[in-house]
């Protein structure tokens, strides 16, 4: 190793990921314009587990016309599930939330170094033509049949603040449009920091320098989609995941470092003065984004390994890779937020759902048992206050409920929320990374409290151990294996007593003719004057028995 890190480069996480069992490798020829992303979509919506999506590197991409492309494809390899996350960076799940955390809050500065491997071969300017460009690259098609072109999905954008020169690092789209010339959209309705950097060489008249990095260590790919403040350097939070400095090197035609590890780096400069259609292009909220103008990148330099891996990214409707790596990073930020930021110490977990809606539009907080409504609202509320375009439903709800259940979900809402004073809205919402339509305006947020306000009965279910009694003899008689899915007993939610404990255990023992005889005794009759037995309903009632009317 030239430049000693503590942190693996693309080629070893593919190497960890093989030892895992977690990465196909396909060898026969794959044309990235037709077949490619459909081939790896497939584990996505093709009723796969979760554990068992891995990732794909293609060392045969072809294109429609049959050109063999030098160098490989690696698609899905960052996040097709959460174990592959964690192998990238070196973490347990567990773990990951709290290395983020830490990482953010203490960076580790890039280590400058002269000699790198993504500068292996170099393409000038005066050379670049075309053959001999960005289209030497294996950038597949990511929804064929609808993008007019390949796109960069996993590529790092690095720009600079023209006033401070810190550098800025997102993941944003790149529209293919010849051998020297892409199209960019850095996200302007969520305020990336991409799009504020151009604002700033806009007014001073000067067109903004930026670098393209393909193929980076995978703790440098888990920073571009993180949402850090503006103003953060992400490759400072890039070393501080990797247990050390990430090495950087300085572009060839451009004031500006990039990851040294890489395995492709494009330099070139951002147009200030003038726009271009870019798209249409199968975006992350899963509709196409139409045709729109956006910014225009020109290709001064282009480096690379000698034989470089080109990653991309699976996106668009979600699950998806890019969900993955943002609802893994992006739901310990918020727990975070709320705990420690807002002091909300009774919320225990916030999870983002990801399902076709893609994390940022329903939020939900899970809080212990028995908080003051004041918490939960607060909590509600803070839950929309972190990121303006984030959180559109916000739902409370207590830790009985699943939060990755939209069946729990729904099931907290039906029994536990009245909409007349469970639910507010708060207007005037950014409405975020959304589908570009006619009626696109301002959003509002749903604030729905589904938390238990009193003691409800237990789940209709039969008690724990009876249900692991019932398993037991599940899997003597060699049935199918079975998945637990909660709730798969009951449980106690309050309102119940020792007594209808008792009566229980005899039914369950074959002595239920002695609840029927304690009922016998219990009879009223209910025209005696001389019995209150709109009082004794009224008890039963208010001790959580049946309604008897």
């Amino acid at each position: 190793m030239i430049n000693p890190r503590t942190y693996q480069d693309l080629n070893e996480h593919l190497e960890a990921l093989g030892a895992a069992g977690l990465l196909c490798v396909i060898d026969t020829p794959i044309d990235k314009d037709k077949h490619l992303h459909p081939l790896v979509r497939w584990q996505f919506r093709g009723g796969i587990a979760t554990a068992d999506r891995k990732g794909f590197h293609f060392t045969h991409v072809t294109d429609a016309s049959g050109r063999k492309y030098p160098g490989s494809c690696a698609v899905g390899v960052l996040a097709s599930n959460p174990r592959i996350y964690e192998i990238g960076m070196a973490a347990t799940a567990v773990e990951v939330g709290p290395k983020w955390l830490a990482a953010i809050a203490h960076p580790i500065p890039p280590k400058l170094i002269d000699v790198a491997e993504c500068q292996e071969v170099i393409i000038l300017r005066s050379d670049i033509r075309d053959g001999n460009g960005i289209d030497i690259l294996p950038i597949p098609i990511s929804t064929p049949g609808y993008d007019v072109a390949p796109y960069f999905t996993a590529g790092c954008w690095i720009t600079k603040d023209p006033a401070t020169g810190v550098q800025n690092m997102g993941v944003y789209r790149g529209h293919v449009k010849s051998c020297d010339r892409v199209g960019v959209m850095m996200e302007m309705s969520t305020l990336a920091g991409g799009y504020v950097h151009w604002k700033k060489y806009q007014a001073l008249g000067q067109k903004m320098p930026v670098a393209l990095v393909l193929g980076a260590p995978p703790v440098v790919e888990f920073t571009g989609p993180q949402k850090l403040p503006i103003g953060q350097d992400e490759l400072g939070v890039a070393g501080a995941l990797g247990g050390g400095p990430i090495n950087v090197v300085r572009c060839k035609s451009v004031d500006l470092v990039v990851t040294a590890e890489a395995q492709v780096i494009v330099e070139g400069w951002i147009d200030t003065d003038y726009l271009e259609p870019e798209g249409p292009f199968g975006e992350s909220h899963g509709y196409m984004q139409v045709e729109e103008y956006n910014f225009v990148m020109y290709v001064e330099t282009i480096t690379h390994r000698r034989d470089p891996i080109v990653t991309s990214m699976i996106s668009q409707v979600t699950p998806s890779e890019s969900s993955v790596i943002k609802k893994l990073a992006y739901e310990p930020l918020y727990l975070d937020h709320l705990q420690n930021h807002l002091n909300i110490k009774s919320v225990k977990r916030v999870s983002m759902h990801e399902p076709l809606t893609n994390l940022r539009k329903i939020v939900t907080v899970v809080l212990e048992r028995g908080v003051s409504q004041t918490e939960v609202w607060r909590a509600l509320q803070g839950l929309a206050s972190l990121q303006p375009a984030v959180g559109k439903i916000c739902i409370a709800v207590n830790e009985d409920i699943d939060p990755d259940s939209s069946d729990h979900l729904l099931w907290a809402i039906a029994y536990r929320a009245n909409p007349a004073v469970d639910m507010q809205i708060l207007n005037y919402r950014s409405p975020g990374h959304v589908p570009r339509t006619t009626c696109t305006g301002t959003e509002s947020t749903l604030f729905i409290d589904a938390t238990l306000k009193c003691d409800f009965p237990p789940v209709a279910l039969p008690t724990k151990n009876f249900m692991e009694e019932a398993k037991a003899i599940w899997e003597q008689l060699g049935l199918p294996p079975l998945k637990p899915e909660m709730p798969w007993h009951g449980y106690d939610l309050g309102q119940w007593t020792p007594e209808w404990d008792e009566m229980a255990a005899k039914a369950a023992a074959g002595k239920w003719k002695e609840n029927g005889d304690r009922a016998l005794k219990l009879r009223t009759v209910l025209n005696d004057p001389q019995v209150d037995a709109a009082g004794i309903i009224a008890k039963l009632r208010s001790a959580g028995d049946v309604d008897r009317s």
